[in-house]
């Protein structure tokens, strides 16, 4: 199966690219965020038109999660949210499909070091992780996908020394990514190789994308038995060189079968 998973910024403005992205990458499971939609407006019949199922939880303008599955798979025991913790923002939507649990994350940006937000973003990362750790106990088939908001290491980062400290990168941010990982989660991506200076996230100022200035924060989470079936780990740039991208790429997984 292949699995993706692509911060749309708006699946509105961005419909045409996911449209054609999908004809041409062919994702098994794709996980969106920030489709800054209200459920009662999304475009259900245009995703279905496309060859996919979708479930999705949203809201109007801000975060947004939302879940495909291509044709003829089904979606089982679809949960918004995390379960025990309180929060109006839509930043998470599971799924069961084809035997593998997946769950699509936007987390938290963070804003600042030391702000109300970066405060939310830890805490929200904490109950992420016991959410996980639960769900783990249910499903050994997990994989865990979205927007993460954190770079890893120095090397997910453009230029280390100006980030240094900063909102994705601050040590606490890259703690609560190692708890994720201590559950037993592998980053697909690190699984394989990959090309220096590879990013998923490029500003939309400064000619950013042009000069590759760019952090890896969009990730794939795979359980110990996906990630031994894990053959491709990869971002896709292509979406983000059309007119009017979105300011992240598309990041796929590839798991060969059982």
């Amino acid at each position: 199966m292949k699995f993706a998973s692509w911060n749309v910024n708006s699946l509105k403005v961005r419909l045409p690219h996911l449209a054609d992205w999908l004809a041409q990458a062919r994702p098994d499971v794709l996980c969106v965020q920030e489709t800054k939609s209200e459920d009662a407006k999304f475009p259900r019949a245009e995703i279905e038109a496309f060859g996919y199922r979708v479930v999705f939880s949203g809201q109007k303008t801000y975060n947004g999660v939302a879940l495909l599955a291509r044709m003829p798979l089904e979606f089982e025991d679809v949960v918004a949210g995390i379960p025990g913790f309180a929060d109006e923002q839509k930043r998470v939507l599971a799924a069961t499909v084809s035997g593998v649990r997946v769950v699509c994350v936007y987390c938290p940006n963070g804003q600042a070091v030391g702000s109300d937000k970066y405060d939310y973003k830890l805490r929200w990362y904490a109950a992420l992780k016991d959410y996980l750790a639960a769900e783990l106990a249910r499903h050994p088939l997990l994989a865990v996908a979205g927007d993460f908001n954190v770079a890893p290491e120095d090397r997910d980062v453009h230029d280390p020394k100006a980030w240094e400290g900063e909102v994705h990168v601050s040590g606490p941010e890259r703690a609560a990514w190692r708890a994720l990982l201590g559950l037993g989660l592998k980053d697909s991506f690190r699984l394989f190789e990959q090309p220096e200076k590879t990013y998923s996230w490029w500003d939309y100022r400064m000619m950013a994308f042009r000069r590759n200035a760019g952090l890896r924060i969009d990730h794939i989470l795979l359980s110990g038995p996906l990630a031994a079936r894990c053959t491709a780990g990869a971002v896709d740039r292509s979406p983000r060189k059309l007119e009017r991208p979105s300011d992240h790429a598309p990041v796929i997984a590839e798991i060969a079968p059982a």
